[in-house]
């Protein structure tokens, strides 16, 4: 089972995860409340849709682009209006696309580098992966193909759980000191937690950045959950968006 985006975030935060303050709309007349509950400033508007290659993709109207950086507020909602209730094709959706039903408005993050980061079952030893790279905000697959030697991957074992030399590992791998390495440290540890009680099948942020202060922030999130374990998994269950899975 997939979520939307907004909603990876907020089980971000409840694990402890950082992300970018976000707010959401489903009607235009909800755009300006919503917006009010960021702070002034550069603001990302995301169409919320269960595909990747977002932005990317192209509306049916020839409206290219659905994660787009505004300037100003009012910038955010005439892309907003241009967004919501049109029907967005990507890589991923097949020719027929995909309603948009709710946006996604955030504070736009600055970046300083971009990472990717990934945990997943794996499937010849059933236990979790952890796979990062430096190269974040790329497909994860032409990395691997290009520049297998920036992938790495961290193989938990579920008994012990995952060890503080691991994370330290995967740090220094990264490249990552001071601040950085003090902010992913949690942020990593924070994630599987996530992935373990949750019972998730992936959890991929793409890209974790870090910023000129020293955080680390998960920009994107897709999550999805084992279907198996929704008898136990209720509050993951209620997320579920079935438009998107019957459009």
């Amino acid at each position: 089972m997939n979520i939307h985006e907004y909603q990876a975030k907020a089980l971000f935060e409840k694990f402890g995860v950082a992300v970018p303050k976000g707010t959401t709309a489903t009607t235009p007349e909800a755009f300006i409340t919503a917006l009010s509950a960021l702070p002034e400033g550069p603001t990302m508007v995301k169409s919320q849709i269960h595909a990747g290659g977002r932005g990317k993709g192209t509306f049916t109207d020839g409206f290219k682009g659905s994660v787009k950086f505004c300037k100003t507020k009012a910038d955010a909602r005439e892309i907003a209006g241009k967004m919501l209730g049109n029907t967005l094709v990507t890589a991923q959706t097949g020719p027929a696309g995909r309603k948009v039903q709710t946006i996604y408005f955030t504070v736009a993050s600055d970046i300083k580098k971009e990472y990717y980061l990934a945990i997943l079952l794996d499937r010849a030893t059933s236990k979790p992966v952890i796979v990062a790279s430096t190269e974040g905000g790329m497909d994860i697959e032409t990395v691997a193909h290009d520049t297998p030697e920036k992938l790495f991957k961290i193989l938990v074992d579920p008994a012990y759980g995952l060890a503080d030399f691991q994370v330290r590992d995967l740090i220094a791998k990264l490249g990552l000191a001071g601040a950085e390495a003090k902010n992913a440290a949690k942020l990593i540890r924070s994630l599987y937690t996530m992935f373990w009680e949750t019972d998730a099948a992936m959890i991929e942020v793409n890209p974790l950045i870090t910023t000129p202060t020293g955080e680390v922030l998960a920009l994107d999130a897709k999550d999805s959950f084992d279907s198996n374990a929704h008898y136990r998994q209720h509050e993951i269950v209620a997320l579920r968006d079935r438009n998107e899975e019957y459009p």
